[in-house]
Order: structure tokens, then C-alpha cells, then sequence
């Protein structure tokens, strides 16, 4: 299996970058660029695409058919414990505090 795929995104042969030239002298091209799989993009999209240009091309040119594939006709939840609210003290300015909402997902004990 090659370390290599061919970037997906639908314009990448049109970019006019020296290293997408090929070809000899009188029938040069622009070529898709090659996209080398890495530790760092190999569980990601980025294995596909050269760039975040071409990726976002892609998606802008396919949306409608990613969706089709797997459409969202109810929304997600994620269960919380209820939020609170906790006040900080500034520990460069005693006389300024701040106040967060804290969110913690709430444990699921119903396998137990």
C-alpha cells in the first residue's frame, strides 16, 4: 500500500505552483499534488487534501452528497449534572473576580 494518495480537492490541478508543474518542454500540465499519509494526518482528512483550501473546496462542491450519506434529522444531547456557577478570585488583582459556569458531563452508573 502506497504512503501516498492523490489530493481529493476538485480545483488542485488548477493552482498555478511550481511544484504542480509536469511534463516536458512543449506539454507541461499542472498536476493534482500527492498527499504523503503521516502519523500526524492519518486518522484525519488531511490524508486527503494538500491544503486546507483544497479541503474546503471539496466540501463546498460535495456538501449536499456528505449529507446525503448520513443525514441528522433529530439533534444530539449529551447528559449533563447540573451547571454551576463558581466566582474566581483575580490572584493578581484582589479587588476583581470573575464568575464561570462550570458543565460536567454526567455519569452514566445504569451498567453497573
Amino acid at each position: 500500500m502506497s504512503d501516498y494518495k492523490w489530493c481529493h480537492g476538485p480545483s488542485c490541478h488548477k493552482s498555478h505552483t511550481q511544484d504542480r508543474i509536469r511534463g516536458s518542454k512543449g506539454s507541461k500540465v499542472l498536476r493534482t499534488k500527492k498527499v504523503k499519509t503521516t502519523k500526524w494526518n492519518v486518522d484525519n482528512g488531511y490524508q486527503y487534501f494538500c491544503s486546507t483550501g483544497c479541503w474546503n473546496d471539496f466540501f463546498i462542491k460535495y456538501a449536499q452528497q456528505c449529507i446525503a450519506i448520513a443525514p441528522r434529522n433529530e439533534p444530539l444531547e449529551t447528559p449533563i449534572e447540573d451547571p454551576k456557577k463558581v466566582t474566581h478570585q483575580s490572584q493578581y488583582n484582589s479587588d476583581y473576580s470573575y464568575t464561570t459556569t462550570e458543565i460536567k458531563e454526567r455519569v452514566d452508573t445504569s451498567m453497573e
